[in-house]
């Protein structure tokens, strides 16, 4: 690569080195996330990986993809990019860790206005770590400079997993039935959805996201927001192992009332006690600044719960052993019902 320089494209806004600069930063990282099945080093034209199918019958791939959002918009105002690459992560393998599959492998796209090799450090870092963290490797991804485009100072982040399950455990809620119990798995915060509105409610742009705020604790704002996407693989893989697990949802953009009835089957219903929920300071911070309703909040946000768990109401207590020996401080919050609504607030 040492010969690889173009003046032109240099002055068109687009310095190929800066790319070079920014992959040998990155592979310390990298390095991190290495898991069996890894073939080869990042940098070649495709990312290897070789699965390892011993044990089951009919193995099924499992992809997701997703990105972070305008919750970067917060990153760029705080100067700090070492955690939206754990959201990246976050919001593809949670999505495919709800059919039972676990995740093999990642990889990122990175759009930015100007390459600056330590930031995108920065970004990959986080990317490594949401990886060590779901126990998958980054096989590869791409940076892409787009000057005229973008601002330099701005970037966009998105990402890429796949994962595998055996086809006889893949989670479909077909054995749902009513007088099961649906079980929370805390959040870590807003997570990576409804930032646009959460921008409206704070003005980020003219507030000082670094200053105290009594309401979180003495937290800054800035910190809290960033707060990354909790990663609930190893605990839902475990929980797998021991436990008739009947759907899983993962509460992202839609909040409960979208993404709950996604696991539920026609003809049942979960029915949810909201005195139950640990509603986490910040989102009751959003909603008395922002004016917000309470249905419109159940509506947009996690409100404290990342993921919730169908299992069976004979199993509740093993189950939530096993999540909270994971470090997953879970809880009930409802049941299944016989109900034409798939989703019942109470």
């Amino acid at each position: 690569m040492k010969n690889s320089r173009s003046e032109a494209y240099a002055a068109a806004g687009v310095d190929i080195t800066a790319g070079y600069k920014s992959v040998e930063l990155m592979k310390k990282h990298i390095r991190r996330t290495g898991v069996p099945g890894v073939c080869e080093d990042v940098g070649g034209f495709g990312g290897l990986f070789e699965p390892d199918l011993g044990g089951m019958e009919k193995p099924v791939l499992v992809s997701g993809t997703d990105g972070v959002g305008t919750k970067l918009k917060i990153a760029f105002l705080m100067d700090k990019h070492d955690t939206v690459g754990i959201d990246c992560v976050a919001m593809c393998v949670n999505d495919i860790i709800c059919c039972g599959a676990k995740p093999l492998f990642f990889l990122d796209y990175i759009a930015c206005g100007k390459n600056v090799p330590e930031r995108i450090e920065q970004i990959v870092k986080g990317v490594c770590e949401g990886c060590v963290q779901a126990g998958c490797a980054l096989i590869g991804g791409e940076t892409a400079e787009h000057p005229g485009l973008m601002p330099e100072d701005e970037y966009d982040l998105a990402g890429y997993s796949t994962g595998i399950v055996d086809k006889a455990k893949i989670i479909d809620n077909k054995t749902m039935r009513a007088g099961d119990v649906v079980i929370a798995l805390p959040s870590s915060g807003v997570h990576s959805n409804g930032f646009s509105l959460v921008r409206r409610v704070f003005d980020v742009e003219h507030t000082d996201l670094k200053a105290p705020v009594a309401e979180l604790d003495g937290r800054c704002l800035g910190e809290a927001l960033l707060e990354p996407t909790k990663i609930y693989v190893k605990p839902v893989l475990a929980l797998l192992e021991e436990v008739s697990v009947k759907g899983i949802s993962h509460i992202t953009g839609g909040g409960f009332y979208e993404n709950i009835p996604r696991s539920i089957p026609d003809g049942l219903g979960a029915r949810i006690e909201k005195d139950r929920i640990r509603v986490l300071p910040i989102f009751r911070l959003i909603a008395e600044k922002g004016g917000i309703s309470e249905r419109d909040m159940f509506n947009t946000y996690n409100m404290g719960v990342g993921m919730s768990v169908v299992v069976p109401a004979a199993e509740a207590d093993k189950a939530l052993q096993i999540l909270r020996d994971q470090g997953v401080d879970a809880y009930l919050i409802g049941e299944i019902i016989e109900s034409e609504d798939k989703i019942t607030i109470v």
